[in-house]
């Protein structure tokens, strides 16, 4: 595991100096095609690199990248829009955090969707009954 660490952070470092949008990166490296997926196949190996120091140094690459973008769309990969429901609560509390934080609730939403889970705090579905 640690080889394939290492050749993750070292394409990382790679791509960050070229300075490239945060999409491309986040899609060349942390993407559904990107090399972490392609080298951490299993969850059970994602989860792992998940919590390696090689990982939060990407996860810092990632986030100066997105300090240099505004809300433009991205001209390089199309946007898509996701509806998502939740209690009147923690929408006002996403937007308090928004404005304590000096940021829209895009841009708030993204940063949280890109950090990782405990596997054990995201609720399963639950089974639809046999017919």
């Amino acid at each position: 595991m640690e080889a394939q660490r290492q050749e993750v952070l070292r394409a990382a470092n790679e791509l960050f100096q070229q300075e490239p949008d945060w999409v491309i990166f986040f899609r060349n490296i942390l993407g559904v095609d990107g090399i972490v997926r392609r080298l951490f196949p299993s969850q059970e190996a994602l989860t792992n690199f998940e919590q390696t120091e090689e990982y939060q140094t990407i996860q810092q690459m990632l986030a100066k990248l997105r300090e240099k973008e505004g809300d433009a769309d991205s001209p390089k990969e199309p946007n898509r829009v996701i509806t998502v429901r939740l209690p009147k609560s923690l929408h006002e509390a996403l937007k308090a955090e928004a404005h304590d934080r000096r940021t829209s609730m895009n841009k708030l939403c993204i940063s949280k969707l890109l950090q990782v889970i405990d596997e054990a705090l995201v609720p399963a579905e639950a089974e639809a009954p046999a017919a």
